[in-house]
């Protein structure tokens, strides 16, 4: 399935996060019940009109990762694969650019 978003809507995977850290600490698996903040662009929208009725583009693209705000996205379920839903503004900044 082919997901199309609308205006400034991102659809966004999930990043799996790390069980250790870089200096060896083990992260608890109560730690998972956590939402990500990081994630990679799968599907987005055109971008939202202005109050002048032009285009505003997106400053994200397929592929970019990104972090997000932690509780500004919805979670989503399509064709048994999750993913995050939101708004280009639900995003603070994009990853190795």
């Amino acid at each position: 399935m082919q997901l199309k978003p609308l205006s400034n809507h991102i659809f966004l995977e999930p990043s799996p996060e790390e069980k250790t850290t870089k200096s060896g600490i083990v992260i608890p698996d109560t730690a998972d019940k956590e939402r990500p903040i990081r994630g990679k662009v799968v599907a987005a929208g055109p971008g939202k009109f202005s109050d002048k009725g032009e285009r505003i583009q997106m400053s994200v693209k397929v592929g970019d990762e990104v972090l997000f705000k932690k509780y500004g996205m919805d979670e989503i379920e399509v064709s048994g694969k999750k993913y995050l839903v939101g708004d280009e503004d639900d995003i603070l900044a994009i990853i190795g650019q």
